[in-house]
């Protein structure tokens, strides 16, 4: 019968190390990643990244999942739609969803014209507010509406208008609007194209209103940053601004549902990074992806604990993230094989509750001895122990005794009295305190 068994154990074994193998050489992971409308920028950025990725990685597959906007973005993250999504800091947010990567920074900029008397965000009240024309418009004015919340400015007193870039200039020069509110990256994007306007139609170098409570703003908005503009970001001659200022801003975070296997999060994290100057070369919109602080504790949108393992640890490969989860899933198989075998064994010998006792009584044994204080305790155990041997020699030639863990059992209790003799024999012999 024991030849079988071992025969049964191994062939489970070979088996699990061929699913084993199988599963690692064979192309497996297949992500579904959202996309905005074709030829919006996140489509744009979006096939960039599947086709780099599925040319360095070719176990990986890309499945384009086209929304409509961010918002459906993310409620394709909450209802396990998508594996993968563009999400907006200060927009809809899934409340399942880990950052991989920060794509994007935008700042969100009040620009105003020259000696303009609005110096303050509550200067606002009462005026009219320009907003670039997009397909962010919307989500700008939202922006709008939380920091003007935050200053408890209604906001039904601050009017705004929509404007083609073209026509900003000449509003603010025909004081149509006091101020726009632009939201772009720190180099080429919409602020500098609209200070570029501003300051062509005023013939005057334009401002970014400072906000001292950005800090105080991201406590009550998590999704709103408080950053620091350097002099010049924006304009370089003359410098705008003409010094640092601290304002605010928002991120385009590419989002995971949190249900991701963190393996499967920090490769995506490190494709993206190490991959970078290909989607550059594919969309300058890859330009500005950044890793994020993997001590960050952004309530909202915290790091995917994959990337933060990563980021931590330092570089990996493809084979290193992975090949754990086959060891150990190899392993499991393995032992799952041979459990299989002995239950096997077990039931082809009508296994008896009496083993069971047995295997119970010398465990029971060996606690007694562990704690006897005097040999003939000892010889008594020992004497009951001999007759447990006795009987599982027998059992053993009529093939009616598990020599697997009565092997284990008795050599557990013959060690637990031969240690408590020493102690009780170094104890007899010990001199008398004086």
């Amino acid at each position: 019968m024991r030849p079988v068994i071992l025969l049964t154990a191994g062939l489970l074994t070979l088996a699990a190390a061929l699913i084993a193998a199988v599963y690692f050489w064979s192309p497996r992971m297949n992500l579904r990643v959202t996309t905005g409308p074709p030829g919006s920028a996140a489509y744009r950025f979006i096939t960039a990244f599947a086709s780099v990725t599925e040319a360095t990685h070719p176990r990986v597959r890309i499945k384009l999942v086209e929304v409509a906007d961010l918002a459906a973005s993310a409620k394709a993250i909450e209802d396990h739609a998508t594996d993968l999504g563009i999400v907006r800091s200060d927009g809809v947010i899934p409340s399942n969803g880990e950052t991989i990567a920060i794509l994007r920074r935008d700042v969100v900029a009040f620009v105003v014209p020259t000696k303009s008397s609005i110096d303050k965000i509550p200067s606002l009240a009462g005026k009219t507010i320009g907003i670039p024309q997009g397909p962010l418009q919307k989500y700008n004015e939202q922006t709008l509406d939380s920091i003007l919340s935050y200053y408890n400015i209604p906001a039904n007193s601050v009017k705004r208008v929509f404007l083609p870039l073209a026509e900003i200039g000449a509003a603010v020069h025909d004081k149509q609007v006091a101020a726009v509110l632009a939201v772009g990256p720190m180099g080429p994007g919409e602020v500098v194209d609209v200070v570029g306007a501003i300051k062509l139609a005023t013939k005057g170098a334009p401002g970014v209103l400072a906000i001292d409570e950005a800090d105080a703003i991201n406590k009550r908005f998590p999704g709103i940053e408080s950053i620091d503009v350097p002099a010049g970001a924006f304009r370089g001659r003359p410098p705008i601004p003409g010094d640092t200022v601290t304002t605010l801003a928002i991120t385009y975070r590419f989002v995971a549902p949190n249900t991701m296997l963190d393996a499967v999060a920090g490769v995506i994290a490190r494709s993206l990074f190490k991959t970078k100057a290909q989607l550059v070369a594919k969309t300058p919109l890859a330009s500005q992806i950044e890793a994020p602080d993997p001590d960050d504790k952004n309530p909202i949108l915290p790091v995917h604990p994959g990337v933060a393992a990563y980021l931590n640890s330092g570089e990996q490969s493809f084979f290193d993230e992975f090949q754990q989860y086959f060891y150990l899933g190899g392993m499991a198989l393995s032992l799952a094989g041979s459990a299989i075998a002995l239950l096997a064994g077990r039931l082809g010998r009508k296994k008896s509750a009496s083993d069971l006792r047995q295997i119970d009584r010398l465990i029971e044994l060996a606690d007694k001895a562990l704690v006897a204080q005097a040999s003939s305790e000892l010889n008594a155990l020992e004497e009951e122990l001999n007759k447990i041997i006795a009987w599982f020699v027998k059992g053993q030639a009529s093939g009616t005794a598990d020599s697997t863990a009565f092997s284990i059992a008795i050599a557990h209790a013959q060690h637990a009295i031969e240690k408590q003799r020493t102690v009780v024999r170094q104890g007899q012999t010990s001199p008398m305190p004086q």
